[in-house]
């Protein structure tokens, strides 16, 4: 196998602490890695490092010779004066200089090197750019290329930032948490790009089912070194559980003879003067393994929460709508004691804005909530909060409350609660701007807990938190004694917590399904399908690669047989995502009858895998050279 990376004795601190110490791995072609880690430990730091955007304290990252890399950051930044297409074009790298190359050499009277210039774009396949920039974004929902992107909200900029390292085509591919901001539709079709194609991946996530699926090599960044786990996530949980308990082992061991070095070492000087040297060395570093700490979080977090009556929440007719866009209509729902409710769709769909009508922060254009008198909500907002950054972290937990109550006479200190949640005494005691994304969301979200609420909306609170908050998290939501509502793209999340769904699925339309998120997708396999409009921008962006790549088609260099197959699937993709247009426009019409309704029903799940296998085959032959 070729190494496309190797990583030599990395060593990055940031001030006293010590991210990582002569770390040492690599990567092969083909290999599709998961790099795993507790918040703060320095995942994105690595990536940084590893794309060039860093630099290491020692040590170097080694490239195989020409490859491209392409790197997808957590919080992706551009000009916002640019518009989306001309946000593909902006990044530099080998086909866009390229392109700007030729565009120069054009506009110039001299050609003297266009042959070359030619030559070089059919090797990188630079014609078609443009066409695979607007086919990725209609992918990713993105189908206004000439958006500003200013006027992008950040889960699209970090689309069209996932959409521009993946137009790239790169050798090597760094995801630093890609499933961010993105919909349950977007991560099944990325999940299924990345499974499918051969490309080499370096990827941090937090969606277990997203790692599970797409990564065949999962590396562990833990007690400042790497553990390499040639399998999935299910592989990596198995061989994880066998590597701490023989590092507890080693370490009960070195205990044991610690303990009788110990009395050796505390005898008289002139004792140990007649002894070898190297017993004291090797008594030293016996003090090291026996003081090792091997953190396995297993904690089981029991709160206390408010008594809630049987009376929760009705929401009667309520409506809502921006402009043409419609978000609830006549919605009816009463909400029972001791519900987990997860809500799933499409982003736009409305999911938040209905969490902040239930809590008031928005107000219905018509109908209303009516709330029991014993609800006390805990909001944990997509948006976050804006902490005091000179502020200590125990500080800024002291003003929510100095104690939280467990029940039956049991409380946590507030610094207690902390550790829960997998903040040292000593991190406690840091400044927060010191805290990386992820921690300072954990922090957050301790601040909701410990009010004991008896009624959790949570909107998107997996985002940032790695997997090991994740399970805490799930725990206790499984233990807790009141009402939730979660707002998540997390499917495992959802999995384990939630007991039935409300599926938006735009233009007011709300399911409610008494399951599970992997029930309901076995039930139906297009959950939130793509509005008309985008199906018809997407349509618009294939038209303009059809007139493109038929011109170029005889450049590239396929079989007979897929040149055919290129071509005439650009016209049954638009077919389909036209009888996809009729078919929504039917439904949504309440003209038709309960037999059309029916048979239409049961069409637009196969047109939807039709076109979903029909897309990425397109996209699979226009990566031939």
């Amino acid at each position: 196998m070729v190494s496309y990376l190797q990583a030599q004795n990395l060593t990055r601190s940031v001030g006293d602490k010590t991210l990582f110490h002569d770390l040492s791995f690599s990567i092969g072609e083909g290999q599709k890695v998961g790099l795993i880690a507790k918040n703060g430990t320095g995942k994105s730091t690595l990536l940084n490092i590893l794309s060039g955007k860093d630099q290491a304290d020692e040590g170097q990252v080694v490239f195989h010779n020409d490859i491209r890399i392409g790197y997808l950051e957590q919080t992706p930044v551009y000009p916002p004066d640019l518009t989306v297409i001309e946000a593909c074009f902006w990044h530099g790298n080998e086909t866009t200089n390229l392109i700007r190359e030729y565009e120069s050499c054009m506009a110039s009277a001299n050609h003297e090197s266009l042959q070359d210039i030619l030559d070089r774009m059919e090797q990188l396949k630079a014609w078609d750019y443009e066409t695979r920039a607007k086919t990725i974004l209609s992918q990713l929902f993105i189908t206004e290329f000439n958006k500003p992107l200013s006027q992008l909200s950040g889960g699209q900029l970090k689309r069209v930032a996932l959409a521009n390292t993946l137009i790239m085509e790169p050798d090597l591919l760094i995801l630093d948490e890609p499933t961010n901001h993105l919909d349950l539709q977007m991560i099944e079709w990325l999940e299924n790009y990345l499974s499918r194609s051969n490309l080499t991946l370096l990827m941090v996530t937090h969606d277990r089912y997203f790692l599970d699926r797409v990564c065949s090599v999962i590396m562990e960044l833990d007690d400042e070194t790497v553990y390499t786990y040639h399998g999935n996530y299910a592989y990596y949980l198995e061989q994880r559980a066998q590597r701490l308990e023989v590092a507890r082992a080693e370490v009960a061991r070195a205990t044991n003879l610690y303990r009788t070095e110990l009395e050796w070492m505390r005898r008289m000087p002139q004792a140990r003067g007649h002894k070898a040297r190297y017993r004291e060395d090797a008594f030293y570093e016996l003090e090291k393994q026996a003081h090792r700490r091997i953190e396995e979080q297993q904690v089981k977090l029991q709160m206390k929460s408010a008594y809630i009556g049987s009376k929760i929440f009705e929401a009667e007719y309520v409506s809502k709508a921006y402009g043409e866009r419609v978000l609830l209509k006549d919605f009816y729902y009463n909400f029972s004691r001791y519900e987990k409710l997860g809500i799933v769709g499409a982003n736009g769909t409305g999911k938040s804005t209905f969490v902040k009508m239930l809590l008031g922060l928005v107000t219905p254009d018509s109908g209303r909530f009516v709330v029991g008198e014993t609800v006390r909500f805990g909001y944990y907002s997509q948006e976050g909060i804006q902490f005091d950054e000179q502020m200590k972290v125990i500080d800024a937990v002291r003003r929510t409350a100095e104690y939280v109550d467990l029940g039956g006479g049991q409380k946590l200190s507030a610094m207690q609660f902390l550790q829960h949640f997998m903040f040292s005494p000593a991190q406690q005691q840091n400044y927060i701007y010191k805290l990386s994304g992820g921690e300072k969301r954990r922090l957050y979200l301790c601040t909701v807990l410990m009010q004991s609420p008896n009624f959790l909306v949570l909107d998107e609170p997996t985002n940032d938190l790695d997997i090991t908050s994740l399970q805490i998290l799930e725990q206790y939501l499984q233990d807790f004694r009141g009402c939730v509502i979660i707002i998540s793209h997390d499917r495992y999340f959802m999995d384990k917590v939630v007991d039935h769904l409300f599926v938006f699925q735009g233009n007011g339309v709300v399911k409610d399904f008494p399951g599970n998120y992997t029930q309901y997708r076995s039930l139906n396999p297009d959950p939130s399908p793509r509005k008309a409009e985008n199906t018809q921008a997407s349509q618009g962006s294939r038209n303009a690669q059809a007139s493109q790549g038929t011109q170029r088609e005889r450049k590239r260099r396929m079989t007979f047989r897929e040149r055919q197959e290129f071509e005439s699937l650009g016209k049954e993709i638009d077919a389909l995502e036209k009888e996809k247009a009729d078919i929504e426009a039917a439904l949504s019409s309440g003209s038709i009858s309960t037999q059309e309704i029916i048979e239409l029903s049961k069409r637009l799940p196969v047109v939807n895998d039709l076109l979903d296998e029909k897309s990425m085959r397109w996209l699979e032959l226009s990566e031939i050279e």
